[in-house]
Order: C-alpha cells, then sequence, then structure tokens
C-alpha cells in the first residue's frame, strides 16, 4: 500500500453514506488524500458489511469502498447530534445519501450546517434530487437506470429492457457527486463560502445517455434497444468470431477503409451502401454479415490483433478473469491492488482510475472495521478521553 499523500491532502470528509453512490464518492476523495471519516450506525453499520462477497467473514463489497477511511461509530439523535455538531465545526466536506428531507428532521440538514460551518461543503446523493415532485421517492440502482432510459435502450431488439451489468446509476451518481464537490471546494477557495451539491441517481443516468436523447430531440423518435451496435457509427458493434465475439470501432471513412482492405474487400467503400457513415448507419443490418464473413474465420484474439496491427481499432470482450490478468489494466495501469485487512487478511481490491502525475492516488490503509477508529477521531477532533468514550458507548451513543 502506497504512502503517497494525494492532492487531497489537508481536506477533512464526514461520510455518512451507505452501500454504493454515496461510498464510491468518498471512496475516490479518500484515495486522492482527503482524511475521511466515516460515521456509521452503532451496532450494525453500513448496510453493505452483509453484503457478500465474504473473505473471513468480512464483506469484500464494503472493503473495496471504504478502504482509505477512518471508521467510527455515532447515534446522530440525542447527545450524538451535539458531538456530531462539534465535527462538523472541523469538517470541509460532509457527504450523505439519506432520502430527501431525513437530515432536516434530525436538524442536520445543509441549513441547519451552514449556520455553524459556512465553509461547508454538503454533498447530497439520492435517487431523484432534493425537490421536484419524484423527491420523496426511494432510489436504488434499477430505479435509476428504469427512470433515467438507460434500461429501455440496452438489450436486444425484440428483448426485455436490461439493466447494465453493474450499478451504473449509482456509479455516475458517485462520479457526479464528487465532481460537484471539487468544484465547490475550488469555489470556496475563491470566496470562502461553502454550499451543497445536489446530485440524483436519475439526472445523472439521463446526462450519460448523450446521443440517446439527442435522436429523439431531434428527430422525434423514440430510440430503441439496437444491442451493441450504435446510434450514429457503424461498424461500431460486436462481431461473431470462430470463439466468440469482439468489437470493431471503425468511426469514420479512413477506419473503414482500413477494415475493408484487412478483409480482402477494398471495393467495399465504394459501395453505395457503404460508400459513407450515414449511409453505413442505415445500411448496418447488410454490412454486419459482410463483415462477420471475415472474423467467424478468426479467433476474437486473432481478430483483434489483425485489426490493431493495420490501424483500426478492436478490442476483445473480456472476462474478468482476462482483466485481472491482463498486463496493461491489471499490470501496467495497476488496476487492481493487494491490501493486508485486520480480519479479511491479504486480499486484492481494485485500484484508482485517476491517474495523478505529482499526486497519485493510492491506497494506504484497508477499510476499517466497525468502530475501528472511534476512539482515534474523537480524541483527536473533540478532545475526548477514552473513559468518556466509554461511558458513550455504554448509553449507545457510539
Amino acid at each position: 500500500m502506497s504512502k503517497s499523500q494525494g492532492a487531497l491532502q489537508g481536506i477533512r470528509v464526514l461520510d455518512l453514506t451507505r452501500v454504493l453512490a454515496g461510498p464510491f464518492c468518498t471512496m475516490m476523495l479518500a484515495d486522492m488524500g482527503a482524511e475521511v471519516v466515516k460515521i456509521e450506525q452503532p451496532g450494525k453499520g453500513d448496510d453493505s458489511r452483509a453484503f457478500g462477497p465474504f473473505k473471513n467473514g468480512e464483506s469484500s463489497y464494503y472493503m473495496n469502498l471504504n478502504r482509505n477511511k477512518k471508521g467510527c461509530t455515532l447515534n446522530l439523535k440525542g447527545k450524538g447530534k451535539d458531538l456530531f455538531l462539534e465535527l462538523v465545526k472541523k469538517t470541509d466536506v460532509l457527504v450523505e445519501n439519506y432520502r430527501p428531507g431525513t437530515m432536516e428532521k434530525l436538524g442536520l440538514g445543509y441549513e441547519d450546517l451552514k449556520k455553524i460551518n459556512d465553509r461547508l461543503v454538503y454533498g447530497a446523493v439520492s435517487g431523484f434530487g432534493h425537490y421536484g415532485p419524484f423527491s420523496q421517492r426511494p432510489g436504488y440502482d434499477i430505479i435509476g437506470q428504469a427512470m433515467g432510459g438507460l434500461m429501455s435502450t440496452t438489450g436486444w431488439p425484440g428483448g426485455e429492457p436490461t439493466r447494465t451489468g453493474t450499478a451504473m446509476s449509482d456509479v455516475l451518481a458517485g462520479l457526479s457527486v464528487t465532481i460537484g464537490i471539487l468544484a465547490a471546494l475550488r469555489h470556496r477557495d475563491l470566496t470562502g463560502s461553502g454550499q451543497k451539491v445536489d446530485v440524483s441517481l436519475v439526472d445523472s443516468v439521463v446526462a450519460s445517455l448523450e446521443i440517446i436523447t439527442q435522436v429523439y430531440l431531434t428527430q422525434g423518435t423514440v430510440p430503441q434497444r439496437i444491442g451493441n451496435r450504435y446510434e450514429s457509427v457503424y461498424p461500431y458493434d460486436s462481431f461473431a468470431t470462430k470463439d466468440g465475439s469482439m468489437v470493431i470501432g471503425a468511426g469514420n471513412d479512413k477506419l473503414f477503409a482500413i477494415c475493408c482492405k484487412l478483409m480482402g474487400k477494398p471495393d467495399l467503400v465504394n459501395d453505395e451502401r457503404f460508400s459513407s457513415n450515414p449511409n453505413r448507419v442505415k445500411n448496418h443490418a447488410q454490412l454486419k454479415p459482410i463483415v462477420e464473413q471475415w472474423t467467424r474465420t478468426l479467433t476474437s484474439d486473432e481478430a483483434v490483433e489483425k485489426l490493431l496491427a493495420a490501424g483500426c481499432p478492436a478490442a476483445p470482450i473480456n472476462t474478468i478473469d482476462r482483466i485481472v490478468s491482463c498486463p496493461h489494466i491489471a499490470g501496467a495501469r495497476e488496476m487492481f491492488v493487494e491490501i493486508d485487512h485486520p480480519k479479511a487478511g491479504r486480499m486484492k481490491i481494485t485500484g484508482s482510475h485517476i491517474k495523478l502525475s505529482e499526486t497519485a492516488s493510492s491506497i494506504r490503509t484497508p477499510a476499517p472495521t466497525l468502530g475501528q477508529h472511534t476512539e482515534e477521531v474523537f480524541g483527536e477532533l473533540l478532545g475526548l478521553n477514552p473513559e468518556q468514550i466509554a461511558v458513550y458507548r455504554a448509553e449507545g451513543l457510539m
């Protein structure tokens, strides 16, 4: 585990988030050097502590998303609320992903907290956002993918709407609130004032649709499920091979010409059906079997190698076992790193995808066990001694 301090050294984050969207945000902040103090419910903790897969009884789901954080427990009601407010006074960023209104009911919403710390950047992630007619609806990843339109355009023609293989609306929201928080910190540097960052899963999915929504807004036609091809470019699709399938990304006329020459069909570039990208998109159903006449004579790796050597973008459709052993992804890019966890032992988790040349993101510490740093955090930040903390624990506050 690296000892790099990171670009966000000196920024303190109070993390009230659970499960995925919020923890993904605070994970990135922590990887980039922020001091992230994760506050969990006494005796239970983040719901994801009960999510598999497990190693030595510890959730790998939780451990992957909560590395580099300090973990403490605190009940936000009663005396615990007073302690929390003292922490807020010493905090740069707070991130929560409760249903809108929950923090306000506790007297801990942004309008309450900015009265005691007007420099606070308050990041909120929810299913539908903190205002609007749907704001009180519960939000989970599958809700975000469905309401945001992603499911309606994912899958094969005639097939069922399909959720993406990972929790993409949660991840998109986590990325988005992180960007918003960093922008708000920059604004604070300039003005001295914090602000609220309100991000929803549904909005994040809608923003990610890019060309999909533009098809409707421009042409008035509702985009349908089209498999692996792209609305605006062809051949930009998956193609069958001897041992499965691979993808080709011939994004312009030059790349299509390279592809045609490699297939032994250079005259295709003069075929009126395929002579321009708009024509190829229109006639994709006629072009795909022509390409597959060639790809079916090769394995996926052979087809990819030939295309890349000729200068045409292509890639295998990697299974996870290939990804974790890939010399580029797992090796040079360090997308999987080993850590030592006090209970789970030696294990691998996903590395940081943000590569900074001078202040490298890094994984310095494993995810905390429940309440692991309670004495450290409240001792260092609020001056509580072990005896005081023991009393609070006995009262169920920590």
